[in-house]
C-alpha cells in the first residue's frame, strides 16, 4: 500500500467516524419522510396533469363530435333543397372531424389508462408514506427514550463526561480540604509547642508585656512568703509561753531604690 493510498485511508476512516458521531438517526428519518413526501407531491402532481390533459381531449372530443353533429343536418337540409354540392362539402368537413374525433378518443383511451396507474401509484405510495410516517415516530420516540435512558443511567454511574468533570472537581475539592486540615493541625501542633509564636495573642512579642508579667509573678511570689511567715508567728509565741526560748525574726531589709542598685 502507498503512502497516498495509506492518507486516504485514514483520513476517510477518521471522516467516517466524524459522521458517525454527528449523525441523529432521528434527523435523518426525517429527512427521509420529507423526501417521499416531495415524491408524493410529484406523482400527485402528475396525476393532475394528466387528468387535465384528458379532460382537455374530452372536451375537443365534444366540440368536434357537436361539429360532426352539426355539419350532418346541414348536410341533410342542403339535400332537401336540391343542393347535392353543398351536401357533398358538409359530409366531407364531416369525414375530417370524424377521423379527429378518433384520434382524439384513441388519446383520451391512453390518457385515462395513464391516470388510472397514476391514481393506484399514488394511492399506494400515499399507503407506504403513512406506515413510514408511523414508523419513523415510533423509531424517533424509542431513541429518544434509549438516549435519556443511557444519560440518566452515565449520570447516576458518574461515567459522563459532564458527571465526570463534576466528579474531578468533587474529588480536588476534598483533597485541597484535607490538605487545608493537616496544614491547620500542624501549625496548631507547633504553636502548643511553642516552636512557633502565636501573633494574635495579645502582647505578642512585646518586652514591656512580658516584663509586667514577670512583675505580676514576683509581686505574687513576695505575698505568698509574708503568708507563710504570718503563719509561722503564733507557733514561736506559743513556744516562748511554754518555757522556752523566743527566737527572734531579723528585720527584713529594706529593698533598696533602683537607682542604689
Amino acid at each position: 500500500m502507498s503512502l497516498w493510498q495509506r492518507i486516504s485511508l485514514i483520513f476517510k476512516s477518521k471522516a467516517n467516524k466524524a459522521l458517525d458521531r454527528a449523525e441523529d438517526p432521528r434527523e435523518t428519518l426525517d429527512y427521509s419522510y420529507q423526501r417521499q413526501v416531495e415524491l408524493l407531491s410529484k406523482v400527485r402532481r402528475g396525476v393532475a396533469d394528466v387528468a387535465t390533459s384528458r379532460k382537455r381531449v374530452e372536451l375537443q372530443v365534444n366540440q368536434l363530435e357537436a361539429q360532426s353533429a352539426k355539419l350532418q343536418s346541414q348536410a341533410e337540409k342542403a339535400i332537401s333543397m336540391g343542393r347535392e354540392d353543398l351536401a357533398r362539402e358538409a359530409l366531407t368537413r364531416k369525414s375530417g372531424l370524424t377521423s379527429q374525433i378518433t384520434d382524439l378518443q384513441a388519446q383520451h383511451a391512453q390518457l385515462l389508462g395513464e391516470e388510472e396507474k397514476l391514481t393506484l401509484a399514488q394511492q399506494r405510495l400515499q399507503a407506504k408514506v403513512e406506515a413510514f410516517r408511523t414508523r419513523k415516530e415510533t423509531i424517533k420516540a424509542t431513541y429518544t427514550a434509549a438516549e435519556a435512558q443511557t444519560k440518566i443511567n452515565e449520570a447516576v454511574s458518574g461515567i459522563g463526561e459532564e458527571m465526570g468533570d463534576v466528579g474531578l472537581a468533587i474529588q480536588r475539592a476534598e483533597d485541597k480540604t484535607a490538605q487545608m486540615q493537616a496544614r491547620a493541625g500542624a501549625i496548631d501542633e507547633l504553636i502548643a509547642s511553642g516552636a512557633l509564636d502565636d501573633v494574635t495573642a495579645v502582647g505578642a512579642g512585646d518586652d514591656i508585656a512580658r516584663e509586667l508579667d514577670a512583675m505580676s509573678s514576683q509581686s505574687d511570689v513576695e505575698s505568698e512568703l509574708a503568708r507563710l511567715k504570718a503563719a509561722q508567728q503564733p507557733q514561736a509565741i506559743e513556744a516562748a509561753e511554754d518555757g522556752g526560748d523566743v527566737i527572734e525574726a531579723a528585720p527584713e531589709t529594706a529593698e533598696k531604690p533602683a537607682e542604689e542598685r
